[in-house]
């Protein structure tokens, strides 16, 4: 996925990828005594050379988002990103009081509509006050004439003024129906904000009404009340103030219940206190809200030792977070930041980063440096990126000297396939694309995988550790490759959906990505989108991705039945120009279709892809190729899509030439390898200096070869450094940076074996 100009609405809208299959394959096991004695070894004395380590240094990332999951879980705890899309409507239907209906009050009978919008004045309020609440609730979702019968301004007038009426004597719970009509207000609120041409405006009148009804309520004793019976219909009542937009009025109330508030209150009284985070956070969206907060300190004070004294209660999803969080739309107000900052400085270094407290400390963190940006000294927080990399990620495992693995929570088997995924995929990808080593200046030698425990986890950290947007489903940064030291990233998380199953989130797709960006595309990021390059870079990501991991990918193949789009016309793909379907469904067919049918052009495309003649790319693609390629890909999307997609074409490595049979070279094939069971078939390269990465395959014959290798001596099940051990004879091990001087590896046969190719290259 690419690119960092990509707007985040457009990334929220792209589908899921595949997710990654990891395979159980044993890494770089430590070399035992060799069980058998395969002849003399060739003359020399192999040399071993020091893996390189990771470079401190950091160019500053081009990012590019990777699509967020339709099947990631929605997590009740709050995220900073949230912040972002706060909700200024009306709330929806009854939080608390609908929901216990059956427990709390008479059960009502069917509800008809027509008893509510065929009245008025004393026979509509007694007609709401003897129906049940759950009757009530369906009144949200009136439209068209009902809604104006039900909620014009005359009707919820009447109903206010009932409610000012009743509340004057309110007792404690619903016995005189005040939550009927606190909930027909509430109904009426939320239908008129979506239907205002049906229902008619709401004025003076309805205001006035409105702050009566309220007044009366909350003046009422027993609004006081620890109960549920008064939290039932107290709760509701909160919620009004935020449906009637009067939550300047109202601060008070929202005090009262703070500061009263104890761990000990029953959960409809808990309930009230949760409603006030509506009233809080949309009234942060209202200039007398704001002019009230400024002219009341008190009510932030409030607001903070409500979060102290009740931080016990903290575990990440409660009242007290959620509520404690709202304190960071205090700096987001330039008149407001004098009496936010000292206190949003004191919790975020009051509570830990990590644990329950997580939430509450890195949302307001947030708000400081969105809603307060430059100001990290005076909060005391401009070191926490760096203290955040070492408490959040526990797990710090390197693969090879090419590739490293930051994890949240990670056991040594799932790092073990995790890299075995990654580091076979080396050898796939080179045979696909045929290149002969790094572009030109690509100095990405290593890449780091970062694997968050879940979404959330990714969510809250991530935006502050890598200081990336997170709301898509990863970010790979490439960097600037040209720079020495530049640290290409993968910032990932796992696919927590799938448990028990473990898998990282696009983990093949965007290793897929950083191989591209190094071996086929020269410079970086922004430089390969001079021109329309999107159909290859993420149509290959996505090829290496179903077809390394040997997925079907039934959505490309559902979108080729339909035929959609001209090969000419994908050419011209950009993330600009195309949805999701387009750029990776699509893009897979475009990329598919020529590797199979034009694999002479591709390499020719990857030449100028390779030295950067992007111009050259484009009119290779426009101009030579251009529509010819059209009728024929359209017979293909018909056969492909009626499952008949054809495969790859053959490409072998010539034979070996050597005259001892053991012996390879760095292109090379033998054919009809073969071994009795428990017996190998030993083979051996003598590499120079500064080879990058050796790959070894086999492949087709009978039976069941497995491969390993070594750098010291013969490779042996009991003598070995790495080892591919699938049934079947489909085993490949790449090896990065061997040591010059000659290196070993046999073919052991689990189950007598023939007719096996073994093939050797490197670069």
């Amino acid at each position: 996925m690419r690119p960092s100009s990509m707007a985040k609405d457009a990334a929220r809208r792209l589908p899921a990828l595949g997710t990654a299959l990891l395979l159980s394959l044993g890494l770089f096991a430590p070399a035992a005594q060799a069980a058998g004695t395969p002849g003399a070894a060739p003359a020399g004395n192999p040399a071993t050379s020091a893996a390189p380590s990771a470079s401190a240094g950091k160019a500053a990332p081009r990012t590019i988002p990777v699509p967020k999951s339709p099947d990631t879980p929605k997590d009740a705890r709050p995220l900073a990103s949230d912040q972002q899309a706060k909700a200024t409507a009306p709330t929806a239907g009854s939080s608390v009081g609908a929901a216990k209906a059956a427990r709390q009050f008479s059960a009502a009978a069917a509800c008809d509509v027509s008893a509510f919008t065929g009245k008025s004045g004393a026979a509509l309020v007694q007609q709401v006050k003897s129906a049940g609440l759950d009757c009530v609730n369906t009144l949200f979702q009136l439209k068209g004439n009902d809604a104006k019968g039900a909620f014009n301004e005359a009707q919820m007038v009447t109903v206010a003024n009932a409610l000012r009426d009743t509340a004057a004597t309110y007792p404690g719970d619903n016995s005189t129906s005040a939550g009927q009509l606190v909930l027909f207000l509430r109904a009426g609120y939320y239908v008129q904000w979506y239907n205002k041409d049906a229902v008619g405006p709401y004025g003076d009148s309805l205001k006035t009404a409105i702050r009566g009804a309220l007044d009366s309520f909350f003046a009422a004793p027993r609004t006081r009340d620890i109960s549920d019976a008064n939290g039932d219909t107290l709760a509701e009542a909160v919620t009004l103030i935020d449906s009637a937009q009067e939550n300047a009025r109202y601060t008070g109330v929202v005090k009262r219940l703070l500061n009263d508030y104890t761990g000990s209150w029953p959960a409809a009284m808990t309930a009230a206190v949760a409603n006030t985070e509506t009233v809080i956070v949309n009234g942060f969206d209202l200039p007398e809200f704001i002019s009230a907060l400024q002219a009341d300190p008190t009510f932030a004070t409030t607001t903070a030792s409500f979060v102290t004294r009740n931080s016990s209660l903290i575990n990440g999803g409660d009242v007290v977070t959620k509520i404690g969080i709202q304190l960071g739309n205090l700096v987001a107000h330039e008149e407001l930041r004098p009496q936010g900052r000292p206190i949003l400085k004191d919790l975020i270094n009051r509570y830990p980063l990590v644990g329950n407290t997580g939430p509450l400390t890195m949302n307001l963190l947030w708000f400081t440096e969105k809603k307060d940006e430059g100001n990290c000294s005076l909060y005391g927080t401009c070191d926490v990126p760096a203290k955040l990399v070492p408490l959040v990620l526990t797990v710090d495992h390197t693969c090879n000297a090419n590739l490293r693995i930051r994890a949240q929570d990670m056991t040594a088997q799932q790092l073990a396939d995790t890299c075995t995924s990654l580091i076979n995929q080396d050898a796939f990808f080179h045979k696909i694309v045929k290149d002969n080593g790094p572009v030109a200046n690509d100095n990405n030698t290593n890449l780091e995988v970062v694997a968050f425990d879940d979404y959330y986890n990714y969510s809250l950290y991530a935006w502050e550790m890598y200081k990336i947007d997170v709301d898509n489903g990863g970010m790979y940064e490439e960097g600037n490759p040209a720079v020495a030291g530049n640290q290409a990233r993968f910032i990932a998380h796992e696919a927590s959906w799938l448990r028990p199953q473990f898998q990282i989130w696009n983990l093949n797709h965007e290793y897929t990505h950083y191989l591209d960006g190094r071996y086929d595309m020269y410079g970086d990021f922004e430089a390969g989108m001079t021109t329309p390059t999107i159909w290859w870079v993420e149509g290959l990501a996505e090829y290496v991705s179903y077809s390394y991991r040997g997925e079907h990918y039934d959505a490309a193949v559902a979108q080729a039945a339909k035929g959609t789009y001209a090969l000419s016309t994908l050419f011209d793909t950009t993330y600009d120009n195309s949805d999701s379907t387009r750029t990776y469904n699509w893009g897979y067919l475009a990329v598919r279709y020529m590797l199979q049918s034009h694999p002479q052009d591709v390499d020719a495309l990857l030449a100028k892809y390779r030295a950067g003649d992007w111009n050259g790319a484009r009119t290779l693609l426009k101009t030579t190729i251009g529509t010819s390629y059209d009728a024929d890909f359209a017979a293909w999307l018909k056969q492909c899509g009626a499952d008949n997609c054809g495969s790859l074409p053959t490409t072998q490595a010539p034979l070996c030439t050597a005259a001892d049979t053991r012996q390879f070279d760095k292109n090379c094939r033998r054919d009809n390898v073969a071994a009795t069971t428990g017996n190998y078939n030993y083979g051996y390269l003598n590499l120079p200096a500064g080879v990058k990465q050796l790959t070894i395959t086999t492949s087709g014959g009978t039976g069941n070869a497995d491969l390993y290798y070594n750098s010291g001596s013969w490779a042996t099940t009991g003598a070995y450094q790495a080892k591919s051990t699938t049934s079947g004879n489909g085993e490949t091990l790449t090896i990065t940076n061997p040591p010059a001087g000659y290196v070993f590896f046999s073919l052991y046969a689990q189950q007598g074996f023939g007719g096996v190719t073994v093939t050797t290259t490197y670069n």
